[in-house]
């Protein structure tokens, strides 16, 4: 079992910076590949980023390929997302989530959500 707190969401204007954090506690933090995922109001959730257990393997979706980016320390039990030059079509509910394996779908377990929001 693996809880997930996720936290660092805000508003900030169009451009700006946010860093987003997602703790773990339970056991084996370093056995599962993290994702991040997003979901906008009205639009399905969608897959942004996920790293492999140990940081080798790492998947950038093409939206924020050279904007965001997902790395994670083992020995916090901490996966971050930096996001960079944000733009308001990143508004969204930002999760965290965590499976055993690599893959981009069927994660087992979810944070709570943090609140993205990007002004014009």
């Amino acid at each position: 079992q693996v809880q997930l707190v996720e936290s660092g969401g805000g508003l900030v204007q169009a451009g700006g910076s946010l860093r987003l954090s997602c703790a773990a506690s339970g056991r084996s933090f370093s056995s599962y590949t993290m994702g991040w995922f997003r979901q906008a109001p009205g639009k399905e959730r969608e897959s942004v980023a996920a790293i492999s257990r140990d940081g080798t393997r790492i998947f950038h979706a093409d939206s924020v390929k050279g904007r965001f980016t997902i790395s994670r320390d083992n020995a916090k039990n901490t996966v971050f997302l930096q996001m960079s030059s944000l733009k308001p079509e990143d508004t969204a509910v930002y999760y965290c989530a965590a499976r055993r394996g690599w893959g981009l779908g069927n994660y087992e377990y979810w944070g709570q959500g943090t609140q993205v929001t990007v002004s014009s």
